[in-house]
């Protein structure tokens, strides 16, 4: 059986310290994933907004940061609506190379959903590719 854990890596032309508040800055975060509605610190809980926030809960995806260690690493745990509640761990890990960044993602917890896991992989597997795309494009 294989481990319910995604690993994703990309390389963006960008330092480890300007890539590192893509993923912590509110307005930033907003150009490629979800607006946060603060800088995510270690020890905070945190909410990822929706872009329409007049509906009646503007929290698109929420959790609280376990461990910041800038521009090196970030960890939160992460959950939504689809996910049902059910606490998920997203792991980067930015390391300089060749002038660039290599970013690595580990997002894990699935095994545990007591829905369709499968499911909740290729779901976020897609999403994942989606915004590493966008990344890329706005950190570069």
């Amino acid at each position: 059986m294989t481990d319910a854990i995604l690993t994703k890596t990309i390389f963006i032309n960008a330092a480890p310290e300007r890539v590192w508040t893509y993923l912590v800055e509110p307005e930033k975060l907003a150009r490629w994933f979800h607006e946060s509605d603060k800088v995510l610190e270690a020890g905070q809980d945190y909410a990822l907004l929706r872009e329409n926030k007049d509906k009646p809960d503007p929290k698109m995806c929420w959790g609280r940061v376990l461990v910041s260690e800038p521009p090196h690493r970030l960890v939160y745990t992460f959950t939504h609506a689809f996910l049902d509640g059910h606490e998920t761990e997203v792991e980067w890990r930015l390391e300089a190379a060749f002038g660039g960044t290599k970013v690595t993602l580990v997002h894990t917890g699935f095994e545990s959903f007591e829905g369709d896991v499968f499911e909740m992989l290729t779901s976020h597997d897609k999403g994942w590719d989606q915004h590493f795309s966008r990344l890329r494009m706005v950190a570069s």
